[in-house]
């Protein structure tokens, strides 16, 4: 798919912060299946932060974020729109638009929920994974194009293969030239890039492309830090449709599950 290189801004960030919920993306936004859109990663992470922004209340936390795939999200500039669906006293449902070019090209919706100590019933069936430090250096470059994917450091345990791996994943790019966000945003903005770690494909000519439609993540625990480990696996059904599932962590632990649902169209 061919179209003009959008203007970019420049600096070692995503996203240049314009004022107003005014963005404009870097090459570090950059997307894997064509140069001139943006990798849906960054943008989540993105929307995740001016999600937190909105109305804040140090009594509730985000406990799900799903987001929908309107089309391609192009690079360069857009803003983001943000707005309460449902206030409550200990449900609230906030939603988020990303709008380029005149149209909505994500929207998010986040459930936050009030918190309260229950830490006597804690318990979690996810198991622990290999920590960084015990796994292996990862080329993403080498399997997938795009600045984005040259943004990241990547770690991989041993037992990775087509359909399923573990890597671990960070970045030193903050999401804007601002350089203000929190855990949540930047761990989110990377949590996209689970449909790619373990494709059960090669992505490229006369193969399969696999982008997914949505991102659904849900989080029993709030994260920390700056790795995020993705145990992911990946499933491909009979009709065009596919579907990556991911339990995530931090380096504390598994904190949450993300899905997306894939099309499957050859290439």
């Amino acid at each position: 798919m061919t179209a003009a290189l959008p203007e970019l801004a420049d600096g070692d960030f995503y996203y240049q912060a314009q004022g107003g919920g005014h963005f404009r993306s870097t090459i570090h936004a950059q997307g894997a299946w064509n140069e001139h859109e943006q990798h849906m990663a960054p943008a989540s992470g993105l929307m995740a932060d001016s999600l937190e922004r909105h109305e804040p209340r140090d009594d509730m936390r985000m406990a799900r974020l799903s987001y929908e795939i309107l089309g391609l999200i192009p690079g360069g500039g857009f803003h983001i729109e943000t707005t309460t669906l449902r206030s409550g006293r200990t449900i609230e449902l906030l939603q988020a638009e990303l709008v380029a070019n005149g149209r909505v090209a994500i929207r998010a919706t986040a459930w936050r929920m009030i918190t309260s100590d229950t830490s006597a019933v804690a318990a979690v069936e996810d198991t622990a994974i290999p920590a960084p430090d015990d796994c292996k250096p990862l080329d993403g470059p080498a399997i997938w194009p795009g600045g984005y994917i040259r943004s990241l450091e990547m770690r991989v345990a041993e037992g990775h293969r087509p359909g399923a791996g573990i890597v671990w994943l960070r970045t030193q790019h903050p999401l804007t030239d601002k350089a203000d966000s929190g855990d949540l945003a930047r761990l989110m903005g990377l949590v996209d890039t689970a449909n790619g770690i373990a494709a059960r494909v090669p992505p490229g000519k006369d193969s399969y492309a696999f982008p997914n439609l949505d991102l659904q993540i849900h989080m029993y625990r709030r994260p920390a830090g700056e790795w995020l480990g993705l145990d992911n696996a990946v499933s491909f059904g009979t009709d065009g449709i596919g579907l990556t599932s991911t339990v995530l962590h931090d380096l504390r632990g598994p904190f949450g599950r993300a899905e997306q649902i894939l099309t499957l169209r050859r290439t």
